[in-house]
């Protein structure tokens, strides 16, 4: 098949990698034709651009296509996106990501190609938005629903996001979990004692990591704000942030003006292939945004063996099983935080029996073969 894939943009993060590991997977296991069309990966939160040029597909850069709304930009994108997928004649468009998800239909759509789907990573709308802003994003989403042929969801939660939402009905859903390298994960162990080492935490320190960009809604305030709690009750205890983004002086601030700057340890971007060994080093993984489809962060964390602490929005109960893989608190909370990490921190084999089980339930589903796998059958079946 020829398949074209877009997205707005390959900074490291969940989505881009679910993506380029799919156009990797389509190129060698099937011997398809694979374009990827995507924006500038521009700031501070790293790219995978290098490794998406190296996947065996062709990559074509949009440079006006960005994540602000802007609309002569916006247009000229629309239109460049057009003019490659009519040079490119695809049999498939698979679209990714919010602004990426409305041109790329649109495009498209209007060319008359023959399967036209588009991945919610994590709906556009949300909460934390003023109304009139999510009631345009929902109206937006609900025209470029008639735009394509079939919707997948990283998680049952983003199909019932979007149904209740009315932007489509559930039958047009199809969920597939978002796929990963999972062997790295399983091995993990193997680097704890040298990463840790390099890391300055010693045997008895029990290391809580948080792994996203550090950008609004991602809860690394609720984390340090946790943190000033637990520091008290256990002096063993040491946070670890990976990441980066546009708030690391605001939140290094927190952290000096909480007095924890000798529990805290910022290591900042890490490419995918180092994310394995960076969660062996943590014995305990708290994830706090307020919203995703489904944190890859979780799959990672308990395929590695490791519990999890999340906070209770969208995806994030389909994996993190309360008391039988990790825990599971009420968003923006903090004394629950602490209470739920102070737990686990004081209790190994509480730890070592919810990271086995999560290891167990995870390891197969989340192989990214399988995504791709299931993708191109519902490609064949549009087709």
């Amino acid at each position: 098949m020829r398949i074209a894939h877009v997205i707005t943009r390959l900074i490291l993060g969940g989505a881009q990698e679910n993506t380029v590991l799919c156009c990797e997977d389509l190129v060698r296991e099937y011997g398809d034709d694979v374009l990827l069309i995507t924006g500038p990966a521009i700031g501070p939160e790293g790219s995978l651009m290098q490794r998406a040029r190296a996947g065996g597909g062709n990559v074509e850069v949009v440079p006006s296509l960005r994540r602000a709304i802007h609309p002569w930009r916006d247009f000229t994108s629309y239109r460049q996106i057009k003019r490659l997928l009519r040079d490119f004649r695809p049999d498939v468009v698979h679209t990714h990501s919010a602004k990426a998800g409305v041109l790329g239909r649109a495009a498209a759509w209007s060319l008359g190609v023959p399967a036209v789907i588009h991945t919610v990573h994590g709906a556009p709308f949300h909460p934390y938005q003023g109304r009139a802003a999510r009631a345009a994003f929902q109206a937006l989403e609900r025209w470029a629903a008639r735009r394509c042929h079939a919707m997948v969801s990283v998680a049952d939660a983003m199909t019932e996001r979007m149904v209740e939402a009315g932007v489509a009905p559930a039958q047009m859903f199809t969920t597939v979990l978002s796929g990963m390298e999972v062997e790295p994960f399983l091995e993990a162990n193997r680097h704890r004692d040298r990463v840790r080492r390099e890391l300055g935490y010693r045997a008895e320190h029990v290391v809580i990591g948080k792994i996203a960009r550090m950008f609004h809604l991602k809860g690394h305030e609720y984390v340090i704000r946790a943190a000033e709690q637990l520091v008290r009750r256990n002096t063993n205890v040491r946070f670890l942030f990976v990441g980066d983004g546009i708030l690391r002086r605001r939140l290094c601030r927190q952290i000096a003006a909480a007095g924890l700057k000798d529990h805290f340890r910022l290591v900042g971007l890490a490419p995918p292939e180092r994310i394995p060994e960076l969660i062996a080093t943590m014995d305990i993984v708290v994830h706090a945004s307020l919203r995703e489809g489904l944190a890859r962060v979780l799959p990672q964390a308990l395929i590695a063996g490791r519990p999890v602490v999340s906070y209770d929005v969208d995806g994030a109960r389909e994996v993190v099983i309360p008391n039988t893989t990790g825990i599971l608190l009420p968003p923006m909370s903090t004394t629950e935080m602490a209470d739920a990490l102070d737990r686990l921190a004081g209790d190994r084999a509480l730890r070592d029996q919810l990271g086995s089980e999560g290891r167990r339930r995870c390891a197969g589903p989340f192989q990214h073969e399988l995504m791709t796998s299931h993708l191109r059958e519902l490609y064949r079946s549009i087709i």
